[in-house]
């Protein structure tokens, strides 16, 4: 039997901010970025890419990083920001909302990708980060328990499309639902899929 070595993942230096999004590639809802600077006197076990942990295992350590950090912030930008600016520069501005609503100046900033915001702090872009370091790891688990959350709420307003099982994504039960029933206000106009919906109609 071969046990599974523990996920370690880089601290970072003093002062340092993780930042990472939820939402880029959905045909609905916002973009949410998360920005975490984590306490190193309150370490937090079992941090990783959150693509990589259960639903119930995001929620336990999203309610730790929120007690446990010594800064955190989400940030959004909605679907007509989407819309107007494209989802790359939507993006960049909701991470550059999450730095800038953590209520203190971080010394560095470390972004998810391969891409920063142009924006005053010192940063890097760590490719594959939320899986390296630790504070883009509670980054990324803050951004998409975030999102998820709006979804499900989204969900109860427009249950026909099944947003709280595909979060926004392109099931096929989703463009199913949308060739059904038109688009909703947080379907995401610029979006092909979309697009190509509202080219036949629009129920709302």
């Amino acid at each position: 039997m071969t046990l599974r070595q523990p996920v370690i993942l880089h601290v970072g230096p003093l002062g340092l901010c993780g930042v990472d999004e939820a939402g880029r590639g959905p045909l609905a809802g916002p973009v949410m970025a998360a920005a975490v600077m984590l306490d190193p006197g309150r370490p937090i076990e079992g941090l990783r890419d959150s693509k990589k942990l259960s639903a119930a295992a995001r929620e336990r350590l999203a309610d730790e990083i929120r007690k446990r950090a010594a800064a955190w912030c989400v940030a959004e930008t909605s679907v007509e920001e989407i819309d107007r600016l494209n989802i790359l520069q939507a993006t960049l501005l909701a991470m550059q909302r999450a730095v800038a609503g953590l209520g203190r100046a971080p010394d560095d900033v470390w972004v998810d990708g391969n891409r920063c915001p142009d924006w005053a702090w010192r940063s890097q872009a760590v490719v594959k980060g939320d899986d390296k370091v630790a504070a883009i790891a509670a980054a990324s688990i803050l951004a998409k328990t975030a999102r998820d959350h709006y979804m499900r709420r989204l969900h109860e307003d427009f249950p026909v499309y099944g947003f709280a099982r595909h979060m926004g994504y392109g099931t096929a039960a989703h463009l199913a639902a949308l060739k059904a029933h038109g688009a909703c206000p947080q379907h995401r106009r610029s979006f092909a899929p979309v697009k190509l919906v509202l080219g036949q109609a629009t129920f709302f």
